[in-house]
């Protein structure tokens, strides 16, 4: 029984508006109806794995909770991490909460805002990569480039991938320049690394306690000195901020000598930017990719998208464009400059802009709101309270309050 840990932080702001700093990329329904974290939970619930452990910020917990729930999921295992500290110090702590009750847990380490086509061929790769595990070795899962990408990181492997074949890891490489991309792919024996990795949590211990070994104390403070919390697990906070943060790669992964990749071809594609979306929303003869209430005239090489059904989006005569319509934010790019969207959250933070960070929606334990319309003495709110939830109660000297029920029963007092 393999135990996915799902990583489940970060801000992606490369995909604003749609992921923000408050509803990052991996809540939202991207591709298809589901979350892209749904779509991750989704992928580990076969009889192959147990239930899931969702490694998350505090600002994302309920969100966890709620996607999770919402497709069947509630046996998740939400620990939530104090601050950001990167991956290393994420992973050995599921690793040592794990093995309080299994020593021999055997872990899968992924990403929540990945998209995988091709879930049988990741399947295989990830049985091929469990027998390597169980041996003792630390497994990472190489992608079949399909270009040269300057965007990614890259694996570099001994002989020439076999697709579902362990093979001896040579080196890490950077992402690198578009010669060398070019050159690396050329050669054959180079991957993309997916950022997904398989292991026993003894093994990945003993890997921090061999290359790391001032993580171990902090982490293993943090989840025996964790809280319980509304069926939350919170790390201890000063244990856990004691840690530097550091990606599990530059911490064990790249000075460890028991290392071997899975090459696998599954339509990895981890969506970090409007072009990646474009990539994958089957774009017509004409590299148009539509999305949503979306319409193009007489447009190529361009990317609709809108994000409400009573706000159509249409482009007329565009080339080499990304727009992206919300209810409160549009963004409109050349197709060339995506990578540089977090740039422009970069300015309207610094000027203050609500929408940088903010969501139209905000989740609450209880359920939701949104501000459908706001003026100087006046604001009207739709709000969505989960059957059971309970808001609190309040008084307002110098307000007065309509409250509509459009649907179910209230109690109100």
């Amino acid at each position: 029984m393999i135990t996915p840990v799902i990583l489940c932080g970060g801000s992606g702001t490369r995909l604003w508006p749609v992921s923000r700093q408050a509803y990052p990329k991996q809540f939202a329904p991207l591709v298809g109806d589901e979350s892209l974290f749904q779509q991750t939970l989704r992928r580990f619930a076969g009889p192959a794995y147990g239930a899931p452990v969702v490694m998350t910020a505090n600002d994302y917990r309920f969100l966890a909770t709620d996607q999770a729930a919402g497709i069947g999921m509630s046996d998740a295992q939400v620990i939530i991490e104090p601050t950001a500290r990167d991956t290393a110090p994420a992973i050995l702590a599921a690793a040592l909460f794990l093995m309080k009750s299994d020593p021999d847990a055997m872990m899968i380490v992924a990403p929540s805002d990945h998209v995988i086509a091709d879930g049988a061929a990741f399947h295989a790769a990830v049985e091929a990569g469990a027998a390597a595990a169980a041996k003792g070795n630390l497994v990472t899962f190489g992608i079949k480039p399909s270009h040269a990408e300057t965007g990614y990181g890259y694996l570099e492997l001994a002989g020439t991938p076999e697709l579902g074949a362990p093979t001896a890891l040579v080196s890490f490489r950077e992402k690198p320049d578009a010669a060398t991309a070019e050159d690396m792919v050329a050669s054959g024996k180079f991957l993309w690394n997916g950022g997904i990795f398989l292991a026993r949590a003894a093994d990945i211990k003993a890997a921090f306690e061999a290359h790391a070994p001032d993580y171990l104390a902090p982490c293993q403070a943090s989840v025996d000195d964790g809280e319980e919390d509304l069926g939350f697990l919170r790390l201890n906070e000063e244990a856990f901020s004691g840690v530097t943060a550091m990606s599990i790669d530059y911490a064990i992964m790249e000075r460890s000598s028991n290392v071997v990749t899975v090459p696998v071809d599954c339509g990895w594609n981890d969506l970090g930017s409007w072009d990646a979306l474009w990539q994958i929303s089957d774009p017509d003869g004409d590299g148009v990719g539509l999305a949503g209430a979306a319409s193009a005239v007489d447009c190529s090489d361009t990317y609709l998208r809108s994000e409400d059904p009573s706000l159509h989006v249409i482009g007329v005569g565009l080339e080499g464009v990304v727009a992206v319509a919300m209810r409160d934010a549009v963004l409109v790019a050349s197709k060339d400059r995506v990578q540089d969207v977090k740039k422009a959250v970069d300015a309207m933070r610094a000027c203050e802009v609500p929408q940088a960070n903010d969501y139209p929606r905000f989740h609450r334990p209880w359920g939701w709101y949104e501000t459908l319309c706001i003026d100087t003495r006046f604001q009207v709110k739709r709000i969505m309270v989960k059957p059971g939830g309970v808001l609190s109660l309040q008084s307002h000297r110098h307000r007065s309050e309509h409250w509509i029920v459009v649907a179910g029963t209230a109690e109100v007092t």
